[in-house]
């Protein structure tokens, strides 16, 4: 069955860079020997308010062109979409096939660009021209759009993105940079009006370095990909005031969560002053193989700048991501960064670390502290991967064997990711059999296949409902949710800040239904109970995935 087939390549990329390469480089060859073919707007939109199959066609090969690290060459199939809206006077309504489709393509720029961004491409003056001519595609499509009362444009999203990667990347190049000017001028003036509500007085706060930060943060790593669902920018904006009104007043992004870093900052400038202020960015440097250039302070200056230039103001958290601890370069970084918050908090108020184990933790936390006199890092963010998911959930406990005690001795918070497994600790997953993880019936995403592996690797679906089932009994004591009762239980640890919760801005929303976690403490016995299936009787599961995969963040760095 094409499930299992889709199963089975899942498994055989998930390996590692060794396997996943060969996959890469074949479909490469197949696209540039058989480049895919343009199709005319009526093709594509066989009436103004339809798409055809060929549409969807042309939409995942265009996909398969930058997944496979050809994100400049799919810069005119991109183009050529947007243009072929406009040529064949298309229409859509709300949720319709053809606006979803739109929407879709929308995140698959954000994507595309993205990649193009990563790769760290040299700007030719081809590249320059497929981004200049993407960007007059927009402005033709911002016209048709105006010309048609009805339509609202679909790519304010990617339109920033575009613009954002060409700014960088002239800026690289020492090339005068024409979008200077209009980047800067787009910086929004305070228009949104918004107050904390009754209800975020109960929202728990916890001492992140310097600043005061609520015990969830909203994860933002699903803009990453239109995988996880597309929405426009005005849904995001009513999502992102919805959470903030709540009390959840920080949000966790990184380099690489495609447009998340602008999405945010444009949002954040858009509130008055006062609110703006206790609304909190947390975001990454991730660096994900060797530098190619020399490890000066002014380069990793030059890195804190551009987050905080995408963000439109100051990094509260600044969390920093190393590809190989076999480099011991990342030491030195790590202590610049503490100098340079120190030196100036107007840019970054505090550093923290991402994926790190605890040897390395306590390697980084020492040598700071010998270089500087102290610790200077607040955090470790344990976040998902790959393969089996490095995060600290029910399932995955590795952080209390190990990092929870230099936590507790440098001083440092956890804040942890994936502490729902992607959705599967859900009263939705109760007495259900396993999933297929490529049926259209079950719209698994992403992130829910890659967790069914550590599903699997705790101890399978059996015991994973009979967790489910635990879970719920409690939950029903508490007059909560099921999700309540296993984030209750993360909270509870020793050394953790923070849970981040992933938001699907503007796709979905359970902002108020997280907010249940904060009227309740799980007991000493409902503890028992759920560490008795979740560890073990004896702690057997959380050592025996310990011995598997080693400490947090370890499957992570094997992909890279």
């Amino acid at each position: 069955p094409s499930t299992w087939l889709q199963s089975s390549l899942r498994l055989l990329v998930s390996q590692g860079t060794s396997t996943q390469n060969h996959f890469v480089q074949h479909i490469r060859n197949r696209i540039r020997e058989s480049p895919p073919p343009f199709p005319n707007a009526q093709a594509l939109f066989p009436e103004p308010t339809t798409v055809s199959n060929e549409c969807h066609n042309y939409l995942a090969l265009t996909r398969c062109i930058f997944s496979s690290k050809l994100a400049e060459d799919s810069l005119p199939y991109l183009t050529h979409f947007v243009r072929a809206i406009v040529q064949r006077q298309a229409i859509w309504s709300h949720q319709s096939e053809l606006e979803m489709a739109i929407l879709q393509l929308g995140g698959d720029i954000v994507q595309a660009v993205q990649a193009l961004k990563e790769s760290q491409p040299n700007l030719t003056a081809e590249l320059e021209g497929r981004l200049e001519d993407l960007l007059s595609s927009f402005r033709e499509c911002t016209a048709y759009c105006k010309s048609k009362e009805m339509l609202g444009f679909p790519f304010s999203r990617a339109e920033k993105q575009v613009r954002g990667v060409l700014f960088s990347l002239r800026a690289q190049s020492g090339r005068p940079n024409g979008e200077k000017e209009e980047e800067e001028a787009e910086v929004p003036a305070p228009s949104l009006s918004l107050s904390l509500s009754e209800r975020s007085k109960k929202v728990e706060m916890f001492k992140l370095g310097p600043i005061n930060a609520p015990r969830l943060l909203n994860g933002l790593w699903q803009l990453s990909s239109p995988a996880w669902g597309s929405s426009t920018s005005e849904h995001q904006e009513q999502a992102l005031a919805q959470l903030v009104e709540a009390g959840l007043t920080m949000a966790d992004m990184a380099d690489h969560y495609g447009d998340a870093e602008l999405i945010y900052g444009e949002f954040r400038n858009k509130l008055m002053p006062g609110l703006n202020g206790q609304v909190l960015a947390a975001t990454k440097w991730c660096v994900f193989s060797k530098p190619q250039q020399a490890i000066t302070e002014d380069w990793v200056l030059r890195a804190v700048h551009e987050r905080s230039r995408r963000l439109g103001g100051r990094v509260e958290l600044l969390q920093f991501h190393w590809y190989d601890y076999e480099d011991k370069d990342y030491l030195e970084i790590l202590t610049m960064l503490v100098s340079i918050a120190r030196r100036q908090p107007h840019l970054v108020s505090a550093v923290g670390l991402c994926n790190f184990d605890a040897a390395h933790t306590a390697e980084a936390c020492e040598y700071i502290l010998a270089k500087t006199g102290s610790v200077g890092l607040v955090s470790n963010q344990v976040q998902a991967s790959p393969e089996s998911m490095g995060l600290f959930s029910l399932l995955d406990s590795r952080p209390l064997h190990e990092m929870c005690a230099v936590c507790q001795r440098y001083g440092l918070k956890l804040l942890t990711y994936g502490s729902l497994c992607g959705g599967f600790l859900s009263p939705k997953w109760l007495n259900r059999t396993a999933p297929d993880l490529y049926s259209t019936a079950e719209q698994l995403t992403p992130s829910q296949r890659k967790y069914f592996d550590i599903i699997s690797a705790w101890g399978g679906w059996a015991d994973f409902q009979r967790l489910l089932s635990i879970l719920d009994g409690i939950a029903g004591s508490h007059g909560v949710k099921l999700t309540n009762i296993a984030t209750r239980w993360v909270l509870q640890k020793p050394n953790v800040g923070a849970v981040i919760v992933g938001t699907r801005l503007g796709v979905s929303a359970h902002g108020n239904d997280n907010l249940c976690v904060f009227d309740f403490d799980l007991s000493e016995d409902e503890v028992a109970a759920i560490n008795c299936i979740a560890l073990g009787e004896r702690k057997e599961k959380s050592r025996a995935l310990f011995e598997r995969l080693g400490d947090c963040g370890n499957e992570y760095r094997a992909m890279h």
